[in-house]
């Protein structure tokens, strides 16, 4: 079956890399903790609607 999960960061200014690598140690556990041994797609959006950067929104496709 497949599935999308959504994960979301806040971003701050000079942490960005930070930030990144903190969301990239959230969804490897919940891959890990969920054996999840297939990703269809990961992407990522860091607009809102004014087009001003506020925050990351990750979107993981798997199959469980």
């Amino acid at each position: 079956m497949i599935k999308v999960k959504t994960f979301g960061e806040p971003l701050q200014a000079f942490k960005t890399r930070q930030e990144l690598e903190e969301l990239d140690q959230r969804v490897n556990a919940f891959l890990k903790e969920n054996n999840i041994t297939r990703v269809i797609s990961v992407s990522d959006s860091t607009t809102n609607e004014n087009g001003s950067t506020i925050g990351l929104v990750r979107v993981v496709v798997y199959e469980e």
